[in-house]
Formats: C-alpha cells, sequence, structure tokens
C-alpha cells in the first residue's frame, strides 16, 4: 500500500533528574554535595533512507516516545545521555508541526537528518548550587521535559518527470509501455488511486524516473477528486508531460482539457507552469484524432513541443522519451548539496510568549499556566523544602504573586498549576 500522508505524535525523551547527596566517607572531613547531574533525554531524528518509498512504516505505529536519560549518581557521576531515537523516512518527506503549520524539516537526500523533537536537559545535582553562603545546598532540579508536538508528514515523490492530464487519457499505459512498472489500467475514471514510478530509458542509453500520478479533474486544487492527494507530487518534478485525450473519446474538447489542467497546476503552486511543458497528444491511432490535433495547434497561444503518440500502438514514444530527456539535460537538478551554507540567514523577530498566564475555574480557584512557568514546575522537586522554596522565589520573580493580587486573590484562596493545588499566602 502505498501511504503519502500521516499525522504523528512525537516526544523527546525527558531529562534525568538531579541528585542531592552528601559525601559521607570516614577520612573526607566536610565532605559536601556529592549529586550528580542527570543525563539528556533522547532527541526524535528523522533520516533519509533512500531505500524507501512510502511512509507505510508510520501507518500503524503513529506514537514515538524517546528514551528518558538516565539519573544523576553520587560521588558527582553524571547520568548517562539517552541515544537519539532514529525513525527512516523515504526521500521527499516533508515534516510539518500540526498546530502551527511551521514546516520542520524538507528531506530530499539520502542520509541527511533533522531533529524533530528536542530531548530535555538533564537536571542539576546538588553541586551545582553550593555557595559561599550555602555550602550544603539540598537542592536537585528533575529533568527538562522533552519537546512533545503532533506533526504531520508528507512524502512529496522525487521524480524528474511527471505525467498530468485528465483520468483515462493513457499515463498509465504510457508509463507500462515506457518502463518496467505495471500500474493497473483499466476503462474507468481514477484507476490509478497512487503514484507509480518507473526508471525510463531512452535507445541512446540516457535514464530518467518518470511518476504516472492520479488524474486531475476541475477543482482538484480545491480537494476535488484526488486534490492534494495527487497536486503535492508535482512540486518535485522537472519536466511535466501532458498526456491529452487528442481523439475526444469522452466528449471533451482536447483544447479545453488543456486550459483546465495548467489552471489547476496554477492555482496550487503558479511555478509549476514555469516547468517545460511537454504535450503528449494520445490516441492518434483513432482516426478523428489528426483533425483535433491541427485544430488544438491552432487554438494554441504559447509555443509547447506537440509528440503525437499512440501508447496501444506504441507509436511516437521513441520522440518523445528522446525530447524529455533532451530537456532534462538542460535542467539542473534542484536538490542542493548538504554542505552548501546559505549565503545569507535572515532572523525574523518573533514575540516571547507569556512566561505564565492566570484563568479562574468555576470553583473560583485560580489556574496558573504558560509553557515556561510549567516547565519550572516540571523541574522542581518537591519532595524537599529547600526547591519548594526556590521555585516560590522564581515565581515572584516572574511577577506571578503580583498578577495574582491584580486579579483579586486572598489570602487562602486555592491556586492551581498543571496538577497540583496551593494556598495564596500574603
Amino acid at each position: 500500500m502505498f501511504v503519502d500522508q500521516v499525522k504523528v505524535y512525537v516526544k523527546g525523551g525527558d531529562g534525568g533528574n538531579g541528585l542531592a547527596s552528601f559525601r559521607r566517607e570516614k577520612y573526607v572531613p566536610l565532605g559536601g554535595p556529592s549529586g550528580g547531574d542527570g543525563g539528556n533525554g533522547s532527541d526524535v531524528v528523522f533520516e533519509v533512507d533512500e531505500g524507501l518509498n512510502t511512509l507505510m512504516d508510520f501507518r500503524y505505529q503513529r506514537h514515538f516516545k524517546a528514551k528518558r536519560g538516565e539519573n544523576g549518581m553520587s560521588k558527582g557521576m553524571h547520568g548517562k545521555n539517552a541515544e537519539p531515537m532514529v525513525l527512516s523516512v523515504p526521500p521527499g518527506t516533508t515534516v510539518k508541526d500540526d498546530a502551527t503549520g511551521e514546516v520542520l524539516a524538507d528531506l530530499t537526500e539520502h542520509g541527511q537528518r533533522a531533529v524533530i523533537a528536542k530531548g530535555g536537559r538533564g537536571g542539576r545535582g546538588n553541586t551545582r548550587f553550593a555557595t559561599a553562603k550555602n555550602p550544603a545546598p539540598e537542592i536537585a532540579e528533575n529533568g527538562e521535559p522533552g519537546i512533545e508536538r503532533d506533526i504531520i508528514i508528507e512524502l512529496k515523490l522525487i521524480a524528474d518527470v511527471g505525467l498530468v492530464g485528465f483520468p483515462s487519457v493513457g499515463k498509465s499505459t504510457l508509463l507500462s509501455v515506457v518502463s518496467a512498472a505495471r500500474p493497473k489500467i483499466a476503462d474507468y475514471h481514477f484507476t490509478t488511486l497512487a503514484p507509480n514510478l518507473g526508471m525510463v530509458e531512452t535507445e541512446d542509453n540516457r535514464s530518467f524516473v518518470m511518476a504516472d500520478l492520479p488524474g486531475l479533474i476541475e477543482g482538484a486544487h480545491e480537494g476535488v477528486g484526488l486534490g492534494h492527494q495527487f497536486l503535492r507530487h508535482v512540486e518535485r518534478t522537472r519536466v511535466v508531460v501532458h498526456v491529452i485525450d487528442m481523439a475526444g473519446t469522452e466528449g471533451r474538447d482536447p483544447y479545453q482539457d488543456f486550459l483546465t489542467i495548467n489552471e489547476e497546476l496554477r492555482a496550487y503552486d503558479s511555478t509549476l507552469l514555469e516547468r517545460p511543458q511537454i504535450i503528449a497528444a494520445n490516441k492518434m491511432d483513432i482516426p478523428e484524432a489528426k483533425e483535433n490535433l491541427a485544430q488544438f495547434e491552432s487554438q494554441l497561444e504559447k509555443k509547447y513541443p506537440i509528440y503525437p503518440i499512440s501508447t496501444v500502438m506504441r507509436m511516437g514514444l521513441r520522440d518523445l522519451l528522446f525530447a524529455v530527456a533532451d530537456q532534462l539535460a538542460l535542467i539542473p537538478k534542484m536538490s542542493k548539496p548538504l554542505e552548501e551554507a546559505p549565503e545569507r540567514i535572515v532572523y525574523r523577530h518573533q514575540p516571547e510568549e507569556a512566561a505564565f498566564q492566570i484563568t479562574r475555574d468555576p470553583d473560583g480557584a485560580y489556574v496558573l499556566y504558560g509553557a515556561k512557568i510549567e516547565k519550572l514546575f516540571k523541574m522542581t522537586d518537591f519532595s524537599r523544602d529547600e526547591s519548594v522554596q526556590r521555585f516560590a522565589r522564581q515565581m515572584r520573580g516572574m511577577g506571578v504573586d503580583e498578577a495574582l493580587r491584580e486579579k483579586g486573590a486572598k489570602h487562602g484562596d486555592t491556586v492551581r498549576l498543571v496538577d497540583y493545588e496551593f494556598e495564596f499566602v500574603e
């Protein structure tokens, strides 16, 4: 089964907890703190494997949770960092954040890697908090939570040539006679429900990858028919071969078919029409086709290379393939070497997210939430009084106390944060 779009949940590993401990050795007076830091959590990494051509591996497993780092140990020993969780994806994979729509990675080259969910850093042990005023702290941090997000993984096939056209114009038949691919061929619309790839070799030993893509209909750019399931795969092709039923066997006008398909390409991505387009005038073995071809050529406003073919009779295919190979030789590959660095990096201002926000529950309790304050909460060890006092100082420094007063909080009111409740004290 060909799978080209999936929604997946990924979570980087949490950092290991820091340790609060003290040296208790017989001949070491005033040993002091000896708690080590926790190890870093595992990153979720996507790596391109050119041996894959589908996202089938993500069809049945939709949750990926990386390992957490090892906890810190006594004698100042650092916990072990977790190894990255590496997931293989096919070339042409695009990863987007489902919540924001941000493109996290565009993976095209074999071996290319991208970190999709960063693991959390390890919490600090109590050796990190020793000062002249507090030489024996009982403070240790919990590990930082790993990044978690829902992502959309899309596969855009990397083919040199894309076959476009209405359903049943002969795209699948064309691919089957010029390559070893065997797509489904039948006398009804939308026989092709998933893209098919074939390696084509010309008589002069030039080769390229051709993709037979599901048929377009009017409104495809808005999702009609197979819509975006088809159109995303055109984005990476270097040459478009427009297959047209020149005999008009289904009662449509060939020129109107040509205009409709090109309008769908333009509406989806206007740059698609800037790519070289070769017209394959198919079904020329039918008597009406010659007359329609002459009329079609007279109606064209822009000069396009036209090659009369018959996929059933295998006529004109040699000249068509030579023309495609010649055109590909003039167009460089669109992918860039991985080591090539951009000449200029543009940094755009992004407004800083509020450290916390306050709302009220129906029972009158004040609710604190926000990424920063929730992270501090999760990294606090509430089993130790010093850690709790440190968290209270951090909240006061962030302005939480003042903000609660402005919201009307009084002494004794309940304040909730994640799954913890405490009283507001003046």
